[in-house]
């Protein structure tokens, strides 16, 4: 006789089994994306490095130039570079899978608005690289240089202002990320807009504050990420009450619906 105390437990690790191989196909799909970017790009490393330090290059005084305090980095900086380039410039390949995985456990109204959601999360994400490379870059280098002592030149390594750079990139990239993270509160209902407004005053300090943590010690770049952090959860806010109100309307027109269609079918009845 076949034992069947066992099968409950099988028919629940099925599931688990096909969603940890899909988890691991989409996976390969990601890292195969992103190798190929990288090959694409790796012989242009160099041409992509010198473009990354522009903004600081433009500003040094005249016979100074930046320096390589390792033997390495002539070669591993611009490696570095590029492979986080790849992972940048695959971040829509990464975000459409991601969304292939989870997308069969979502409702069609959340489909809808998830759709929309991961289209803008991609392009405020390189708004915010772009805000941070053209505009941030050029003032608190342009700070750094002019504020050190007349004897001392400024020749920068380039592993430390990779790292340096790469850190703005990425803390700007999620800040602009912020209107996306104040519509899903609204969203999800564990926040209201009124109720993110009235927190303003402490949301304010908490973006010095952020932009203190994640910037360099002064208040140049500290102001440049604080006050787009601000701005953009105010978007947040203004977006959620949109997103409140349409969906208001469409529950009143939903109700109006199944008002008339339960007279209709009442008339209906007492004609027969």
């Amino acid at each position: 006789m076949t034992d069947t105390n066992h099968l409950p437990d099988q028919d629940q690790e099925q599931p688990l089994i096909s969603h940890l191989l899909e988890l691991r196909q989409r996976l390969m799909r990601v890292l195969l994306v992103v190798l190929l970017i990288f090959l694409a790009m790796f012989y242009f490393a160099n041409d992509l490095y010198t473009y990354l330090s522009a903004p600081l290059t433009a500003l040094l005084p005249e016979g100074t130039s930046m320096i390589a305090t390792d033997v390495t980095s002539p070669f591993f900086a611009p490696f570095k570079l590029t492979l986080v380039a790849s992972i940048f410039l695959a971040m829509p390949v990464i975000l459409h899978q991601i969304w292939g995985f989870i997308a069969p456990g979502l409702y069609q109204n959340e489909k809808r608005l998830a759709v929309p959601l991961l289209v803008s999360s991609v392009f405020l994400f390189y708004a915010g690289i772009a805000f941070a490379y053209y505009v941030v870059f050029p003032l608190i280098f342009g700070f750094f240089t002019s504020v050190g002592p007349e004897n001392v030149d400024v020749m920068t390594d380039i592993s430390s202002y990779l790292n340096f750079v790469l850190k703005l990139f990425f803390a700007f990239g999620i800040v602009f990320e912020i209107p996306i993270a104040t519509l899903l509160l609204i969203w999800t209902g564990v926040s209201t807009p009124n109720s993110l407004a009235e927190k303003r005053a402490y949301v304010v300090v908490g973006c010095f504050v952020l932009g203190m943590l994640l910037t360099p010690p002064d208040i140049i770049s500290q102001s440049l990420l604080a006050v787009p952090m601000w701005l953009l959860f105010e978007l947040g806010i203004l977006m959620g009450r949109i997103l409140v109100k349409k969906n208001k309307d469409e529950d009143d027109d939903e109700f109006d619906e199944e008002f008339e269609d339960a007279m209709h079918e009442e008339e209906t009845n007492h004609r027969d």
